[in-house]
């Protein structure tokens, strides 16, 4: 339970509906300052002469509560004008109404007392520094909710805007991929009808449409189960492994305790994809490729690694040089580190290594999160 809970009177659900909050603001203040100015009476009364005070305090409320009334059709009237308009019209408003409210409230006080009832100058000038000080209270009040419920609007306005923009980003890198892998997998295919294997062609063409039909079954900005990641790793594989056969070797360590951790979907096929690139196709026996999702304290660990050149054979140098850059600039580092800024902002690592003996690894380490991500959290 939080130790401070903000006052529900200066929470934004209290204003949703301004016209009710307007009427309870008026209601409430109003009637505390009417408890504040009779209270002094009520307490010193000593008879009958002192109790007739009571009626020209109360008159002095009722008179304020409908001035304020009519300051506020005026005022929002005002607040469509330009700024400096609106705070000459603000002011001579505010004087004006001063010397009604003054008027007004000198007249019901002249009925107490010995001196014979009407109104004076003097008395006039002592009602006017109380009204004063009451109706510029009252419009500073005014003006000053307004101004927070304005500011209010935009912070939701600029965050749903942030919200609309950041899974516009994600789609679009999301929608990067898919013609990157469609491009090698169709061009796959398109050989092996060129080299008349068409049972290997159908085969390819069947597991690709089931590929997709399980990818875009997601949205763009969706965030899938590491469990479900892994399995459209291996339907993905099982595309590749067509092509190159026992030269390429998969394998998956899933720790049972994350399996239904999320994170965004498609986030690991481009590391598997230029696995195969830079690791795979450059060597004549292949290599094999290593994905594991573990948990390391409260958070996901994943790691995909392959046996390929690595980053220390002087013979692959430029080829390493080749994947490196690529995955900087194209659709794989630069592309997951983008999602992952995207998804968790800096709650998130993710660092690539060279292992010894050869071979290339990049690890990622992600929170746990059961749940969705909620669309308006940012």
């Amino acid at each position: 339970m939080p130790l401070f809970t903000r006052p529900t009177i200066f929470s934004r659900p209290f204003f949703e509906d301004k016209s009710r909050a307007f009427w309870t603001l008026q209601a409430v203040g109003w009637s505390g300052y009417l408890i504040l100015r009779a209270a002094p009476t009520v307490s010193s009364i000593a008879g009958a002469a002192d109790l007739k005070l009571l009626v020209p305090i109360m008159f002095e409320s009722i008179i304020g509560y409908s001035v304020t009334l009519l300051l506020s059709t005026l005022y929002h009237i005002y607040r469509r004008q330009p700024r400096f308009a609106m705070a000459v019209l603000t002011v001579l408003t505010l004087g004006v109404a001063t010397l009604l409210y003054a008027v007004l409230d000198a007249f019901s006080f002249s009925f107490v007392g010995d001196s014979p009832p009407g109104l004076t100058f003097a008395r006039v000038l002592a009602a006017i520094f109380l009204n004063f000080t009451v109706l510029a209270g009252w419009t500073a009040l005014y003006f000053g909710i307004n101004f927070y419920l304005i500011v209010e609007d935009q912070i939701d306005q600029l965050a749903a805007l942030e919200s609309t923009a950041s899974s516009a980003q994600l789609a679009m890198l999301r929608y990067q991929l898919n013609p990157h892998f469609l491009f090698n997998t169709l061009n796959s295919i398109s050989t092996l009808v060129l080299l008349k294997e068409t049972e290997r062609a159908n085969a390819m063409l069947g597991r690709l449409s089931s590929f997709l039909r399980y990818t875009l079954a997601n949205e763009p900005t969706a965030h899938v189960t590491v469990q479900q990641e892994f399995e459209t790793l291996k339907l993905y594989l099982e595309i590749e492994k067509m092509r190159f056969e026992e030269r390429l070797r998969p394998s998956f360590e899933l720790d049972p305790r994350v399996a239904k951790a999320r994170l965004p979907s498609l986030l690991l096929q481009p590391l598997v994809e230029n696995a195969i690139k830079y690791a795979v196709t450059p060597q004549e026996d292949g290599a094999e490729i290593a994905v594991v999702a573990r948990l390391a304290g409260d958070r996901v660990q994943i790691v995909v690694s392959d046996t390929g050149p690595g980053l220390n054979e002087a013979k692959n140098r430029s080829s390493v040089s080749l994947a490196i850059q690529s995955l900087s600039t194209g659709v794989g580092l630069a592309n997951i580190r983008e999602r992952l800024a995207q998804a968790y902002g800096p709650d998130h690592s993710f660092e690539t290594r060279s292992i010894p003996g050869g071979g290339f690894g990049v690890e990622i380490e992600i929170p746990f999160q059961f749940e969705e991500p909620r669309k308006d959290s940012a």
